[in-house]
């Protein structure tokens, strides 16, 4: 048996020596210092999910995203529009908002008590000079950009361009179904014992699905398999899975709904996945029997049978959104082997809790997968953190865990001599 022994300093080597269709070296799922080099490359200098506009759905109203050392405010300002700001002080550099989340009329340092509008102005500061131009020490700004109300956050000086296209292709697909207009019906957050890459990974495969009973209820196991994969016993599932997806092809076709594939996982800079598919059971919603979960619908549809439309974009987040509902999730690195999961269920802003929606229900499929999948996390960073851990082959079904280890791989060297 070959073991790895090599110092995790040598992040150029481990990177070079990756091979295609394998997974990554043990110490990219446990080196404390290539877990800071991904902080400082891969969220420090692409775009990343950070929150949705319902997070934040009245003036004033905030979040705060924190990133190794880093912390940003996502609010609404004053005219409504949603900012970015480092949560830093002018002064002296006091962490300005300590909570996750809130609502503020003005954001006061609690040291000093330097105080800024909404819009990031400095307003007042206590004692200063008549010579200090107020208009120099306003909050430093953090790139946005709101896709059909998902917000997107870059750390970079100078954020990569490609977003705007990223952008121009998603909405179409988003669009009808009117996430700026959207409330939080709940919103969870999991910490899973494994590095932020093998939450990733776990996501972007459904080889372990048999492991998620309530999630297999209306997801397909056999979605993306060619016909001569699709194992014997999952044949009528199968046969399910066409009939419905010819059903939903009609659907989307008399709604002008887009459903197309677009796949570029692996794409410079911000990659993406996006397609409409269909949903086993009633074909509605993510539940016990594939009903609707939500009377109201979201957004502007006319009927319940939707499927689900189903959104990936590296490096830290997936979406899906149904005609009743949307659950997204945001990705967020702890430590090496600690890994904050935001999951948060957003219905139409007119839906009544306990009228239209019961939360329980609503939440009770992804809560339970979600507690799979940390279990499954857990198992992973225990196995490649043993020194007798060699990658070993992805599976056919297992590409778009290859695509995005790819598209890390290459973010990585772009910026490792």
């Amino acid at each position: 048996m070959s073991i790895d022994t090599r110092p995790t300093e040598d992040l150029g080597s481990l990177l070079r020596e990756r091979v295609p269709g394998m997974p990554l070296a043990g110490p990219f799922y446990t080196s404390p210092e290539i877990f800071e080099a991904d902080l400082a490359t891969i969220f420090g200098q692409h775009w990343f999910f950070a929150a949705t506009e319902a997070e934040i759905p009245e003036p004033g109203d905030y979040v705060t995203i924190t990133l190794g050392t880093t912390s940003v405010i996502v609010l609404r300002d004053d005219d409504e529009q949603v900012r970015a700001f480092h949560n830093v002080c002018r002064h002296r550099g006091a962490r300005l908002l300590p909570e996750r989340s809130g609502s503020v009329g003005n954001l006061v340092c609690g040291y000093h008590s330097w105080t800024y509008g909404t819009d990031g102005r400095l307003l007042f500061a206590p004692g200063q000079p008549a010579g200090l131009d107020s208009s120099c020490w306003g909050l430093r700004t953090v790139p946005l950009r709101s896709i059909s109300g998902l917000v997107f956050l870059c750390l970079a000086a100078e954020p990569p361009a490609d977003l705007e296209d990223v952008a121009a292709r998603l909405t179409p697909y988003l669009e009808k179904h009117r996430l700026t207009d959207a409330k939080v019906a709940a919103q969870v957050d999991l910490v899973e014992d494994g590095n932020w890459k093998l939450v990733m990974e776990n996501n972007r495969e459904c080889y372990h699905c048999d492991g998620h009973p309530e999630l297999s209820a209306t997801f397909f196991l056999t979605y993306g398999l060619a016909e001569d994969e699709v194992p014997e016993r999952l044949r009528p599932d199968h046969e399910r899975y066409l009939a419905a997806e010819r059903d939903l092809l009609a659907t989307c076709a008399r709604l002008d709904l887009p459903h197309t594939r677009i796949e570029e996982l692996s794409a410079p800079a911000t990659g993406f996945r996006v397609q409409r598919e269909p949903l086993d059971g009633r074909g509605e919603s993510f539940s016990t029997d594939g009903a609707a979960l939500c009377r109201r619908l979201l957004g502007h549809v006319d009927t319940t049978r939707l499927g689900r439309l189903s959104i990936h974009t590296q490096p830290n987040a997936w979406f899906h959104v149904m005609s009743d509902h949307a659950v997204v999730f945001s990705v967020l690195p702890l430590a090496a082997d600690r890994t904050l999961v935001r999951t948060t269920w957003l219905v139409d802003q007119d839906a009544v809790e306990g009228v239209d929606y019961d939360v329980d229900a609503l939440t009770h499929v992804w809560r339970e997968t979600n507690a799979q999948d940390g279990a499954f996390v857990a198992r992973a960073q225990e196995g490649v953190s043993s020194p007798a851990y060699t990658p070993g082959p992805y599976m056919p079904s297992e590409y778009q865990v290859d695509e995005f280890v790819t598209w890390y791989v290459a973010r990585m060297r772009e910026a490792t001599p």
